[in-house]
């Protein structure tokens, strides 16, 4: 799993090192940078996809995101574990030019374990000298394609070695997951056109097909998500997906309070979001990272334990980072789940992990969340 991340100069992440975890939580008054460190993984993906541009213009520019004042270029590294070998690690660094930018350091990089010591280099780019390993070859070369200066060499190097390749495909993979639009109209209220699905989509525009799937490809699978819903909503008893037209399936919540079934359009908000989560977070087709952007938005509070466990479950299978501003859901977390978010004096962002903290003799009397309200686990503002 990715194991350690840096950044400097993104908004309120100046100077910020961070180890991560398989569940990481992220808690903090408004405006801490919690969202931001989801932005920094999202940017990272998108570095992966060959969509760096893209994202940093969605960001608002590269001069909008820099840490005001304090920063004249952004700077991020990634490292990677990988199984019986020295861990990846991936920086990159990107400087404002006007209203455009360029990629002033990119490097992937690993520690030999065997005689000669030093560092494997699989991509070495230092502005427009920019050079790769050339696996077949076996020596380092300049590109001989086309080479997009405003994408990084990470997305654009036709092949690399098993561990490199790995880092490039789980991060390209990341999925981030802002609150669930469950409006009048939107998608997943309405019958969906039935294709291979294995997650439900960013806007639940897969949830039908993902349930289907699961329902009669991997049936334990489906059964977790029933059982999840049955301790969520006592009068829950099952799904079914009718067809409405050639290739399209709407689909029924079967209740035992009520003669005829609720169609995805007639569930409430909190129905629908949690349905949603439970079906993203119990698929086994979980990317390598989950990025989720206040999960508890509509749910009850009775259901944050539950959400809890779901959190947990899923981080067996994808490394799942969550900004979260609920107290509820924090009860229901351990210490080594969640990470403070704070700010410093001079207005930057300080993280720290909750068991990190000197919190045993409070947790001994109260739960975390009474320890957060009490200011022991930084501001809530």
């Amino acid at each position: 799993m990715f194991k350690h991340l840096s950044v400097d100069g993104f908004r309120r992440l100046c100077g910020v090192e961070l180890d991560l975890r398989p569940l990481c939580v992220l808690i903090g008054a408004n405006g801490s940078g919690k969202t931001s460190l989801l932005d920094v993984f999202s940017l990272l993906a998108a570095s992966a996809q060959g969509k760096l541009d893209e994202k940093i213009s969605e960001l608002g520019g590269l001069a909008e995101i820099l840490t005001a004042g304090r920063a004249e270029r952004l700077s991020l590294g990634l490292s990677m574990e990988l199984h019986g070998r020295a861990p990846l690690q991936y920086d990159l660094a990107i400087v404002p030019i006007g209203a455009a930018y360029k990629i002033e350091i990119e490097t992937l990089t690993q520690q030999r374990a065997r005689p000669p010591f030093g560092l494997s280099k699989h991509i070495d780019s230092h502005g427009t000298k920019i050079r790769y390993y050339e696996i077949e070859e076996k020596t380092f070369k300049r590109p001989t394609w086309e080479h997009d200066h405003a994408e990084t060499s990470l997305a654009q190097v036709p092949k690399m070695l098993k561990g490199p390749e790995d880092l490039r495909q789980r991060l390209a993979s990341s999925t981030f997951y802002h609150a669930l639009d469950v409006g009048p109209g939107s998608r997943v209220r309405l019958p969906q056109r039935m294709r291979p699905a294995k997650l439900p989509g960013q806007n639940g525009e897969d949830l039908i097909s993902c349930l289907y799937s699961m329902r009669e490809t991997d049936p334990d699978r489906f059964e977790a998500v029933r059982d999840g819903l049955r301790a969520a909503f006592p009068g829950f008893e099952r799904l079914d997906f009718p067809p409405v037209a050639a290739g399209t399936l709407a689909m029924i919540w079967r209740d035992s309070d009520f003669r005829e079934g609720f169609y995805t359009h007639q569930l409430s908000e909190g129905m629908l979001r949690f349905l949603w989560l439970a079906t993203l977070l119990q698929s086994p087709a979980l990317t390598a990272v989950t990025l989720i952007d206040e999960p508890e938005v509509s749910l009850h509070p009775g259901l944050l334990s539950l959400l809890a466990d779901l959190l947990r479950e899923g981080s067996l299978r994808s490394q799942i980072i969550v900004a979260t501003h609920s107290d509820r859901l924090v009860r229901f977390l351990r210490p080594e789940e969640v990470v403070v978010v704070d700010m410093t004096d001079d207005g930057l962002a300080k993280l720290t992990w909750a068991d990190q903290l000197d919190l045993d003799r409070w947790l001994d009397e109260y739960t975390l969340d009474e320890v957060w309200r009490m200011g022991r686990l930084g501001e809530r503002a």
